[in-house]
């Protein structure tokens, strides 16, 4: 039942998305761009005795990463540089670049976020569950990032968390070992 309930509201989300679209409307707060900074104090100063990692990876209108692995050291610097490649408009087909937390289960951030357009999909449940984000882009925009990678060894998953890309496979993961 709620797989079921969560599908229904991916899917007004969608179509509420692609009205506004349609209108050439946005929401009021739809100017407001989220800080580009990591959230998590977990992710603290990169370690300055380590290269820094760069990546570049795009989104497009398939709803894929061309990158779904990234690998870093601990406390290692990464920038991230995220390319919307598509040509649906923003309101429709918008990407973004989310690292979450080792213990945020992705679907459930997704959820939480589906009906959060006005901080471009972060949920105020769950942003404190963000690494580092970048803004929401949409055709031929990008944004880069830098944060530190997490000291803690492991797998951290990265999604866009518009919704459905999520569900669809817009994911990937940053192992830091």
């Amino acid at each position: 039942m709620n797989s079921m309930k969560s599908r229904l509201i991916t899917i007004i989300t969608i179509s509420a998305c692609g009205l506004l679209a349609a209108c050439n409307k946005a929401p009021d707060n739809a100017g407001s761009t989220p800080e580009n900074s990591p959230v998590n104090a977990a992710a603290a100063a990169p370690d300055p005795s380590l290269p820094e990692k760069k990546v570049e990876i795009t989104g497009n209108d398939q709803m894929k990463f061309d990158v779904m692995a990234i690998e870093a050291k601990p406390g290692q610097k990464v920038t991230v540089t995220l390319k919307n490649v598509g040509t649906m408009p923003k309101m429709s087909m918008g990407h973004n670049f989310v690292l979450l937390t080792q213990d945020q289960d992705p679907a459930k951030f997704v959820e939480a976020s589906q009906t959060s357009m006005g901080t471009e999909y972060i949920g105020p449940d769950v942003k404190n569950k963000v690494i580092a984000h970048t803004k929401l882009l949409g055709p031929g925009e990008s944004d880069t990032i830098s944060f530190a990678a997490p000291r803690k060894a492991g797998t951290y998953t990265y999604i866009c968390s518009f919704p459905g890309h999520y569900a669809i496979g817009m994911k990937g993961i940053l192992t830091v070992q």
